[in-house]
């Protein structure tokens, strides 16, 4: 299929939900169409077996299902219902994968809420969505009584109880449209508030089942990642990932190295997902015995670029390859994967998964040729059993031009540069967007702008992002300001406030003036190397 043919394609989006009118795709060749299904394999060929580990507790298939009914029956009472949003903003736990499938039988709508946000960020996400119950962990519960959310906030242990005096057998059961809005990732952008990525059950099944042929299950698989379970794509490639497999998904509750390791060796963990920084800690980290994780068959590692030396000393250390993605949130994960076959390469990405092509296009929208350089875009493959299967987000919550914008020529459009060969190995070189992506966190320089012009002693600010071995990029922050000497004690303060403590600029630059081009833009790439350390 030929981009041109459908540069001129209208997509269809809705002006209310902003989210994209399209046809129905193929189903997969494999797997559940839903995730209400999920569990029909396991509780039909090995219902005793272990599908859920969180620290001490243990829940075999059969008890899953029944747990999940259970938090539907919950969720239900507290007036759950089709097509509404339900927050969850809690540690890392198995309530979390157990309430997102609860959420999903009762065909409503799951929202992670990161625990590092801050009080308005949080409000922001939950407003945003029109989100109707908020479940937040106890320490939080307080905290949330300051905002201005408007629907119902009920904490941890409330919900606990809820749950635990539920009869299962009361959930309700409603029908299931495989591509209604089910889950909603927000993201940073380079301008803007967070935009909510909504996508459907359809959607988030094909992470899963893309590896039931790749990586052939099997009953000794253990997965999960250290990541939060509240990022979405984080959940999807962790616990609920092991479910669709038919495997046992491992709640994992530390990311330094020493703890990981630890429970990687505990839980004899087999696959799990990583971040740039965490395999670079994992490098440098002295006290870490590399048979601690003689277990691991499979580490995928994204969010960012991994520096090759990274890579090779980790293999290097502990006798297995992490293969680096390429992937975004409205995909919704990495969808590019490095082949384990070839070398450890500088520069070369990998390859898309069987389901979808890469394109590259000019700024036109036009396929340019093996070689050349342009913006990576992604569509459904066209051949084989995963044809016109795959779909991306349905669009931007709210967005409508937003969605049209990513959408269009029927092509997700992703914002980064890059090229193909002639083998159609994907090399990323850079990003069209500003976009910091921080040890696999996204930032978004606009949001941390205006905080900065927020203080009263800040009259110019421009964020950007600076290179960092172990982080990939670090936040940095140029400013001017009222006074030749500003207090960056108390400007940190009042930061840590309103941000999260990784969207903190690590470094400061106080300055007379911001270089600006003749339109009055900040030349970001004239910006002084950071003098000032700002974050811890």
């Amino acid at each position: 299929m030929e981009v041109e043919a459908e540069i001129n394609a209208e997509i269809d989006v809705d002006q209310t939900t902003g989210l994209v009118k399209r046809r129905s795709p193929l189903p997969y060749p494999i797997g559940p169409t839903t995730f209400a299904g999920l569990f029909d394999e396991p509780l039909r060929h090995f219902p005793e077996r272990i599908g859920l580990i969180d620290d001490d507790r243990q829940w075999s298939f059969s008890d899953l299902d029944t747990s999940v009914e259970q938090a539907a029956a919950a969720l239900a009472s507290l007036g759950v219902g089709p097509g509404d949003r339900v927050a969850w903003s809690l540690p890392n736990c198995a309530e979390v994968p157990i309430g997102f499938l609860a959420t999903q039988r009762l065909a409503a709508v799951w929202l992670g809420i990161n625990m590092n946000l801050a009080p308005p960020e949080r409000t922001h996400l939950l407003n945003d969505s029109q989100a109707s119950l908020w479940i937040t962990a106890d320490d939080a519960t307080a905290a949330s009584n300051s905002t201005a959310f408007k629907g119902t906030v009920i904490s941890e242990s409330e919900y606990n109880n809820a749950v635990s005096t539920a009869d299962p057998t009361s959930a309700p059961h409603p029908n299931i449209d495989p591509h209604a809005p089910a889950a909603i990732a927000y993201t940073s952008g380079t301008t803007g508030a967070p935009k909510g990525a909504v996508h459907s059950q359809h959607n988030l099944l094909w992470p899963g089942l893309i590896t039931l042929s790749t990586h052939p299950p099997k009953p000794t698989d253990r997965q999960g990642t250290p990541l939060a379970h509240t990022i979405l794509n984080m959940l999807i490639l962790g616990v609920i990932s092991a479910w669709t497999r038919g495997t046992t998904g491992v709640v994992l509750h530390r990311g330094d190295p020493e703890g990981f390791c630890a429970e990687v060796k505990r839980h004899r963990l087999t696959r799990t997902t990583l971040v740039p920084a965490q395999l670079h800690d994992l490098v440098h980290h002295n006290g870490v015995d590399p048979g601690d994780l003689e277990s691991l068959e499979s580490i995928l590692v994204g969010g960012a670029a991994t520096p090759a030396n990274t890579r090779r000393a980790f293999a290097e250390k502990f006798n297995i390859r992490a293969l680096m993605g390429y992937g975004l949130s409205e995909a919704p994960t990495g969808i590019v994967r490095e082949s384990i076959h070839e070398a450890i390469d500088d520069s070369a990405t990998g390859y898309a998964l069987d389901l979808a092509e890469v394109a590259i296009v000019d700024e036109d929208g036009h396929e340019l040729p093996a070689g050349q350089t342009g913006e990576i875009c992604l569509r459904p493959t066209t051949a084989g059993p995963w044809a016109q299967s795959w779909t991306p987000t349905l669009g931007y919550w709210r967005r409508p031009d937003a969605t049209r914008e990513m959408l269009r020529g029927n092509l997700l459009h992703t914002g980064d540069i890059g090229m193909l060969d002639s083998n159609k190995r994907l090399t990323v070189t850079g990003r069209r967007s500003e976009l910091i992506l921080r040890g696999g966190a996204n930032v978004s320089p606009f949001d941390v702008e205006q905080v900065l012009l927020d203080h009263p002693e800040v009259l110019e600010a421009a964020v950007y992002g600076i290179n960092d071995e172990r982080l990939g990029e670090r936040v940095a922050a140029a400013i001017v300001t009222a006074t030749a000497e500003p207090d960056l004690a108390a400007l940190r303060a009042f930061l840590a406030d309103r941000l999260a403590r990784y969207k903190i600029p690590d470094h400061i630059s106080v300055l007379d003036r911001l270089p600006r081009n003749s339109m009055g833009k900040v030349l970001k790439s004239e910006l002084p190397m950071p003098v000032y350390p700002l974050a811890d």
